[in-house]
């Protein structure tokens, strides 16, 4: 079996595409119009709680009406409060018994998400950018890679698609790309190099399921990759945006206290936790609407330079699609 027909088995997708999770963009029409169409949407709790304004449960259950197809669930990881835990250990459980197979977990150990999920049948892949972390999250016991790279939008890495993939392919699991992908020559390229399917993100929130502010869609049409900057002012380590006049004016370092509390075991986590709060306060309160509110402060990768329309999801997809070859009876190395 291949790497390629492992995650669609793992996935139920029927390609190998991924709409990851975005905060505050993964609204629930986007997550079920990826799924219709034959990917896998990826549900973000924070944004379907906090941007969209349903509970957990009636916004899972929203969803479930929306598509019939297998959706995804991101579990975020890096806060260790019991109370997070509790609240992310909920979710999974109702999440599960809700029928949810397949989950994407980020920045942290994903063991006890592991045990859960395994127990019930599915399975889980963990976001990460090096082998260092990818070996720590094998240990965890996961059943495959998502590879973000030095192109991707909001959490990135440093190494480039090719060399992160010879770094992650010698573990034996299904990886993923994910950064700077958005047409069917970058789709190809990575199964090329041998990944089992691939990751967006960006090319999605310029989707006309995604309901983003159209100042944010607008952005997205109007970069090129040269605007995109990497900030730590919105969870302490690097995260790609839209280089904006608001951007500039807040800058993308942290101070030189928050940088040596970002790197001590102790308080690392609650220093990530104090910035992700900080930065929520300049995002958006919704998705929805228009908000005089909304600064300018967008998520966006590298692959801007290829994004010029607002599609259909359905038609972003098949678009991928038209000059791919998805081969799954040929073992991939």
């Amino acid at each position: 079996m291949t790497t390629q027909s492992l995650f669609l088995q793992h996935s139920g997708a029927t390609y190998p595409i991924i709409c990851g999770a975005m905060y505050p963009c993964s609204n629930p029409e986007l997550v079920a119009a990826v799924s219709d169409a034959g990917g896998i949407g990826i549900l973000q709790p924070i944004t379907l709680t906090y941007a969209c304004g349903y509970s957990f449960q009636d916004g899972l259950r929203y969803l479930h009406e929306l598509t019939k197809k297998p959706i995804g669930m991101n579990i975020t990881l890096e806060r260790k409060s019991g109370k997070h835990q509790q609240t992310m250990a909920r979710s999974l459980e109702f999440a599960l018994d809700n029928g949810i197979r397949f989950f994407v977990t980020a920045l942290g150990n994903p063991r006890w998400v592991v045990e859960a999920v395994h127990n019930a049948g599915g399975y889980v892949y963990h976001n990460v950018t090096s082998r260092f972390w990818a070996e720590k999250a094998l240990n965890g016991g996961v059943d495959g890679f998502i590879a973000v790279n030095s192109e991707a939008g909001g959490h990135l890495g440093s190494k480039d698609k090719e060399s992160l993939f010879q770094d992650l392919a010698p573990l034996g699991l299904p990886v993923l790309a994910a950064g700077g992908l958005a047409s069917s020559q970058d789709m190809q390229t990575c199964l090329d190099l041998g990944y089992a399917g691939i990751q967006m993100g960006t090319r999605f929130i310029a989707s006309q399921e995604c309901q983003a502010h159209p100042h944010y869609k607008q952005a997205i049409l109007d970069a090129v990759s040269e605007d995109i900057v990497a900030t730590r002012r919105i969870s302490g380590v690097p995260v790609s945006v839209i280089k904006t006049d608001y951007v500039q004016k807040v800058g993308t370092e942290v101070s030189w206290l928050s940088a040596k509390l970002l790197r001590h075991p102790r308080t690392k986590h609650l220093m990530r936790s104090l910035l992700h709060r900080k930065a929520q306060k300049m995002l958006p309160q919704s998705t929805y609407g228009d908000h005089g509110s909304y600064k300018g402060y967008w998520q966006a990768g590298k692959s801007v330079d290829q994004i010029h329309q607002i599609k259909p999801v359905k038609t972003i997809i098949s678009d991928l699609l038209a000059e791919v070859t998805l081969n799954l009876n040929h073992s991939q190395h």
